[in-house]
């Protein structure tokens, strides 16, 4: 019989790629039953470092964590320690708080209590703000494409991005090679948003990467429960501005 369990949160850090292991050694060593790891790209929309006309893309590993409520917060430290997440330029995390999950038979832990938390040089702790500060915007397009999606989020104001590269099967896949299934490569593309930003970044992404073209692409957003590597400053311009929104709606 099938069982899903609830309270569960996603812990995605992404570092370089020579420090994901000791994300996932400490997150072990605080209790997760371990991790998913993928490579892939990083980009900042606004590097002025080219070769050739051409931005120097940084390998980045995007570590997925899985842990329960009960031990989240042990985990969440622990990776933060281990790659000092809380100075600048040292990566980024987020959390997402997950609806059911299948395939676990048991997660321990403890529990826990934190109250918020920045370190002396100014970076939010995966600081947790009544509001939903970011969206995570997950974009699907085939191999190639992943440069328009780029385009289209420096655009409408995005910071930065990262690019993973995978495998994709759909439903009306048709395509053979000696009677061998064909498997188009993809690309995803995490872009971390501020949430008044969302929907001109996904609109801009759906026109310029064509996504209402059959076989083009998906895009969909997720909701960012916290963040760490953000700085305060960041933060503040941000919770600022959704204060701003708010108000003009009001009089509206």
């Amino acid at each position: 019989m099938s069982v899903t369990i609830q309270g569960q949160k996603l812990i995605i850090t992404i570092v370089k790629k020579d420090r994901a292991k000791k994300v996932v050694q400490a997150s072990r060593n605080a209790g997760a039953q371990g991790g998913t790891t993928l490579l892939g790209e990083g980009l900042r929309l606004n590097e002025k470092m080219r070769i050739l006309g051409i931005p120097v893309e940084r390998e980045r590993a995007v570590i997925l964590t899985l842990v329960s409520d009960e031990i989240f917060d042990d985990v969440k430290h622990a990776i933060i320690d281990s790659v000092q997440l809380n100075k600048p330029r040292q990566g980024i995390g987020f959390v997402i708080d997950t609806k059911k999950i299948a395939g676990i038979n048991h997660l321990l832990g403890w529990n826990g209590e934190e109250g918020d938390a920045t370190d002396e040089e100014g970076v939010d702790i995966m600081a947790e703000d009544q509001d939903i500060l970011y969206d995570l915007i997950i974009t699907i397009v085939n191999r190639g494409d992943s440069e328009k999606v780029v385009d289209a989020t420096r655009k409408a104001g995005a910071e930065g991005g990262t690019i993973l590269h995978g495998r994709g099967t759909g439903v009306h896949e048709k395509a053979k090679l000696f009677n061998i299934m064909i498997e188009p490569e993809k690309e995803v593309v995490l872009t971390l948003i501020d949430k008044g930003k969302t929907q001109e970044v996904l609109k801009t992404i759906n026109e310029d990467a064509e996504l209402r073209k059959p076989g083009k692409g998906i895009a969909f957003v997720l909701e960012v429960e916290s963040t760490v590597g953000i700085s305060r400053e960041m933060n503040e311009k941000v919770r600022e501005e959704m204060k701003r929104r708010k108000k003009k709606k009001k009089e509206e």
